[in-house]
């Protein structure tokens, strides 16, 4: 695709810096920004971010499996804005670290609604229904074709970058516990776009939190 008609240009691409703060706050900024892969052959695949979860070390009792995996705790205490795959079950699932370096967080992309690119992402993961392409953590990474040479790179990398998307006002915000934890699983750190049907199927590990005004809304600005 030639750039001239480049839907996503790359000089849009969210810098570094917009993952420095808290990652929690960072979640819900993400929710519908675009990611955008740029393959070695040149064509540019693209899915718009649906849900996220927000993971910060120093107060959240999940990450003690941090200390155990090989590398993830220098790599989520890196520089922010750098690709980390966190891998559970053998499986590679999108993050972008947060905060200064040194200290542990990130968030999670937990899956996303495919907008360039479907016929592609099919071949690189095989499915009957276009919504199992990209709703699951994994699911994205695969039908993405986000490989491991990402890891440790800059999120604005002409490979592999997010760009602002239209905003989620607060009335299609759906917050919950987040999902698969057994530690920190009440904390409702897991943001997603109320009803769309590319949500992952996973189900909290605690009680959704009551219903309550999670401030005003930020939304992902270059």
């Amino acid at each position: 695709m030639h750039a001239s008609v480049q839907p996503f240009p790359y000089v849009q691409a969210l810098k570094p810096a917009f993952f420095a703060g808290d990652p929690v706050t960072v979640a819900r900024a993400l929710l519908g920004a675009i990611l955008v892969r740029t393959l070695p052959g040149g064509e540019i695949l693209a899915a718009r971010i649906v849900e996220t979860e927000g993971y910060d070390c120093p107060r959240d009792p999940s990450c003690h499996v941090v200390a155990r995996l090989p590398g993830a705790a220098q790599a989520m205490g890196g520089e922010p804005g750098r690709v980390y795959f966190h891998h559970a079950y053998k499986q590679a699932l999108l993050n972008v670290v947060c905060r200064p370096p040194g200290v542990q967080a990130s968030i999670l992309v937990r899956a996303a609604q495919p907008l360039l690119g479907e016929a592609t992402m099919r071949e690189l993961r095989p499915v009957r229904r276009a919504l199992d392409l990209t709703n699951g953590p994994a699911k994205l990474v695969t039908a993405l074709g986000l490989t491991a040479e990402l890891a440790g790179q800059p999120i604005d990398g002409p490979a592999f970058y997010i760009v602002p998307g239209g905003p989620v006002p607060d009335a299609e915000l759906q917050i919950t516990a987040r999902v698969g934890l057994r530690r920190g699983a009440e904390l409702p750190w897991r943001f997603l776009i109320r009803g769309n049907p590319w949500v992952s199927p996973g189900k909290p590990g605690a009680d959704p939190p009551a219903s309550r005004p999670h401030g005003a809304v930020r939304t992902a600005t270059p």
